[in-house]
């Protein structure tokens, strides 16, 4: 298992807590802060599914004006606990 922490940037979520399982599930998924209902639904749908699966359907999602949301900040955090694994 792999804990990671990542401090998004540039959305109303401060926090993300990822749990991986050894072969790149996403076993747990938490936001802290956000819309309580959108990021407890994308929490739910992720688990159990490939990591990398989700960080490409996510990554270009947007909210509202801005360039980013907290679906495209969950897959910068996945790319970037997987290429550390790959290090």
């Amino acid at each position: 298992m792999k804990e990671i922490i990542y401090n998004p940037q540039g959305v109303c979520c401060k926090e993300l807590q990822i749990t991986l399982t050894d072969d790149n599930k996403i076993e747990n998924l938490k936001f802290v802060g956000g819309c309580p209902g959108n990021t407890e639904g994308i929490s739910s749908l992720a688990k159990g599914q490939d990591a990398s699966e989700v960080a490409s359907r996510l990554e270009h999602i947007t909210c509202g004006n801005k360039t980013t949301s907290c679906p495209a900040q969950l897959s910068i955090a996945l790319k970037k606990a997987l290429s550390e694994e790959l290090i």
